[in-house]
C-alpha cells in the first residue's frame, strides 16, 4: 500500500500558535459526527484536544494539517512517540471537506513522520465499526492486533479509555507498519 497525498489542490503543513482555536474548531465539528452513536458518553461529545497540547505538537513537529487552496484548514493529525512507535492521539477532518481524502492524506503525511522519525510502525485506539473508524483505518493499511500484542503502555491507554467512560469492548487498537507501504 502506497502513502496517500492530499487530493488536487490540498497541501500538507504545519500549523502556528494563533491557528488553535481554528484547531479547536475542527476537532468540536468533527465530534458531532458521534452524536445519537451512543459510543461517546454525552459530556465527552464537547471535549476537544486541549490548546496547551496543540502547541506543544506544533513545536515537536507532531502536528500536522492538511490546507485547501486558499490555506484553510481542512483537518489535523496529533501524534506522540511511545516506546518506539508513533501513536496516532487524534485525527480530524471539519466535515465540510468529509469524503474528499482529506483523513487518508492526513495518515499519508503521519507514515511519513514515522519514516522521518526513524520508527517501524504507527499505532492508534479506535472504534471497530463506525465506517469513519475501523473500516477507514483498514481502508488505510491498518490491521488490528491481537490483545496478546499488545504493548503495556497500549493497556494503559484502554484502562484510561474505560475510566472515561468509553467501552472498550468497542474499541481495538491498530497498527501499520512502515514495511507495508
Amino acid at each position: 500500500m502506497s502513502i496517500r497525498r492530499p487530493p488536487a489542490g490540498y497541501e500538507t503543513a504545519g500549523a502556528a500558535p494563533e491557528e488553535i482555536p481554528a484547531l479547536i474548531a475542527i476537532d468540536l465539528a468533527a465530534g458531532k459526527i458521534f452524536e445519537g452513536t451512543g459510543l461517546l458518553p454525552e459530556a465527552q461529545l464537547g471535549d476537544h484536544v486541549p490548546a496547551n497540547v496543540l502547541r506543544e505538537a506544533m513545536q515537536t513537529g507532531h502536528l500536522h494539517t492538511v490546507r485547501d487552496r486558499k490555506g484553510n484548514l481542512a483537518g489535523f493529525a496529533l501524534t506522540s512517540v511511545r516506546e518506539g512507535w508513533l501513536y496516532l492521539d487524534q485525527i480530524s477532518v471539519d466535515p465540510a471537506y468529509g469524503r474528499q481524502g482529506i483523513g487518508s492524506a492526513l495518515i499519508g503525511r503521519v507514515m511519513l513522520e514515522a519514516k522521518d522519525r526513524g520508527l517501524k510502525r504507527v499505532t492508534l485506539s479506535t472504534f471497530r465499526d463506525p465506517p469513519w473508524n475501523g473500516p477507514f483505518y483498514r481502508k488505510n493499511g491498518f490491521r488490528e492486533l491481537p490483545r496478546k500484542k499488545m504493548e503495556k503502555w497500549m493497556i494503559e491507554i484502554e484502562s484510561i479509555q474505560d475510566d472515561n467512560g468509553l467501552n472498550v469492548r468497542d474499541r481495538c487498537f491498530m497498527a501499520r507498519r512502515l514495511g507495508w507501504l
